[in-house]
């Protein structure tokens, strides 16, 4: 009786698979962006049947988030305060936030803040996640041309990005305990300005 030989072909539904995908996608995404990121690709480079992908996150885009380790889905709450309607769309959007930055999936939130910039995949795919989910639903609906658009994003990514780094991660007072009304006070009108103000 001999040996049997090294196993070839695509792995199956292992206890591993799901490891061995997450992996795959997160260079995948990385190295070719959501978009160009096909499920075939990063099915062949885990060495899995395309629909194990599906099998074990419901496509790609529940991929990606899972690539991310995201603790919650920002799309989900920026579609609630109903970018389309862009008159006073800063207050309601640091007024829907604040909250879940507070909350026990935030702090998750900031922690894959500070773990993706020390990841070789990391800051790639934070870029990609706050621009496709954070930024995409409300830009659309930005005035400009395209350039334009993408100029205001990366304004309100910064005053955002900013506001966590302030308050979380620093924990710089007063703002680190300053009350949810205060700071949309305070830092919507500038926020207001970067989505519809005339910029110079």
């Amino acid at each position: 009786m001999t040996a049997a030989g090294p196993r070839r072909g695509r792995r199956g539904g292992g206890h591993d698979t799901r490891g061995l995908i997450l992996a795959a996608a997160r260079r995948r995404f990385a190295a070719d962006g959501f978009d160009g990121a096909t499920v075939r690709a990063i099915a062949a480079d885990a060495g899995v049947d395309p629909a194990m992908i599906n099998h074990h996150f419901g496509g790609k885009e529940p991929l990606f988030l899972a690539a991310v380790e995201a603790p919650f889905d920002p799309a989900q709450y920026v579609r609630s305060v109903r970018p389309e309607a862009t008159d006073g769309l800063a207050a309601r959007l640091l007024a829907t936030l604040l909250p879940v930055w507070d909350s026990p999936a935030g702090a998750a939130a900031v922690g894959l803040f500070r773990s993706g910039l020390h990841r070789d995949w990391g800051v790639a795919l934070l870029r990609q996640f706050i621009q496709r989910r954070a930024l995409t639903p409300i830009v659309e609906h930005l005035p400009g041309d395209d350039a334009e658009r993408a100029l205001r994003a990366s304004l309100v990514a910064s005053q955002i990005a900013g506001l966590i780094l302030t308050r979380y991660v620093v924990k710089l007072e007063p703002i680190a305990s300053m009350p949810h009304e205060q700071i949309v006070a305070l830092i919507a009108p500038n926020l207001q300005r970067y989505l519809t103000g005339p910029l110079p």
